[in-house]
């Protein structure tokens, strides 16, 4: 059995609950913006998030609902330029400290690295997304705690394809048994299992249905001592908040 040696989180969802009062709204403001009357409203965003990256769900949107939409260029160039401007008021939102990590997860990052346990990013989201969330939240510095952030378009295929965590561990020259994954959604869970690893699954509102078959425990949160989370699925042996023993524990446990 492999010693449990890093640990690769997911971005949106995962770190903090960025898709619905985040990326949405950001999405909302580039539309009006460019003149467009769309608006994604909390259950529309929930179906476009079948498919991850913001340019995907872009293109998702003009070909399931507006088929008959007129562009003056290639819809992947004006999926780029639209997304773009996105990205900018997302920013704004990530700076303006208006999109916080979600509860547990400062607690576990910080003790984890005491632990001596390597730190990586596997997302579909773009490196400046990761980079200002991370700056806003836990400071400049957290920059250098992890190893390797694996972020946007820097692999072809996008979750729930495995090449975002297969180009992780190639990165830290560690094998799939040696870490543990942390995922939120559906296409999460997909990317980790077909990259053989180990996952464990804190919901939120738009992904609580999934099924996250495969997972080794399912959460509600990470979870504090005074604010403990709330088992979906699996059994935390015990444990009422996320600690570094307990993912210890999971990652020996038998497939």
């Amino acid at each position: 059995m492999s010693k449990l040696q890093a640990l690769i989180f997911d971005v949106d969802g995962t770190l903090a609950d960025t898709e619905r009062d985040g990326h949405r709204v950001a999405f909302n403001q580039a539309f009006r913006e460019a003149g467009l009357d769309w608006n994604w409203t909390v259950e529309l965003y929930g179906e476009l998030l079948q498919v991850t990256g913001g340019k995907e769900r872009i293109r998702l949107y003009i070909e399931k609902y507006l088929k008959n939409f007129e562009m003056d260029e290639d819809i992947s160039e004006f999926a780029a330029r639209l997304h773009k401007r996105k990205t900018h008021f997302y920013l704004q939102l990530l700076q303006s400290g208006a999109i916080p990590l979600r509860p547990g997860v400062e607690r576990l990052i910080n003790e984890a690295r005491h632990a001596g346990l390597r730190l990586a990013i596997a997302t579909t989201t773009t490196p400046a997304n990761v980079t200002y969330l991370l700056s806003a939240t836990l400071g400049e510095a957290s920059l250098n705690w992890f190893e390797v952030i694996a972020a946007g378009d820097i692999v072809p295929a996008k979750k729930p394809a495995a090449d975002i965590y297969n180009w992780a561990l190639e990165q830290m020259k560690l094998e799939p048994a040696a870490c543990l994954a942390f995922e939120d959604s559906l296409n999460g869970i997909k990317s980790a299992l077909a990259a053989n690893l180990k996952t464990l699954i804190t919901v939120n509102d738009y992904t609580k249905e999934d099924d996250f078959s495969g997972a080794l425990l399912v959460l509600d949160q990470y979870g504090e001592a005074d604010a403990p989370f709330k088992v979906l699925q699996g059994d935390a042996g015990g444990y009422d908040y996320v600690t570094v023993d307990m993912l210890k524990m999971l990652h020996q446990r038998d497939d």
